[in-house]
């Protein structure tokens, strides 16, 4: 079985609006299940894909400051 998780991901939330968006970021982080963390990856690679080189940069700074926490 060939599965692109990354495809099937980006499908189940094309449709999504933001509220939906930010429910699915906020559930997959509060119930902190491993399985979850492949859909947050593709989700900030679309974030990342989609900022300019100032939000990359503000972005990996806020990065920094949480995991030195």
């Amino acid at each position: 079985m060939n599965l692109n998780l990354r495809a099937a991901i980006l499908h189940n939330v094309s449709d999504n609006d933001q509220s939906q968006l930010e429910d699915t970021i906020v559930d997959a982080i509060q119930s902190g299940e491993e399985k979850m963390l492949p859909g947050l990856g593709v989700l900030f690679e679309v974030i990342w894909k989609n900022s300019s080189e100032d939000e990359k940069k503000e972005m990996l700074e806020t990065l920094e400051k949480g995991v030195k926490g």
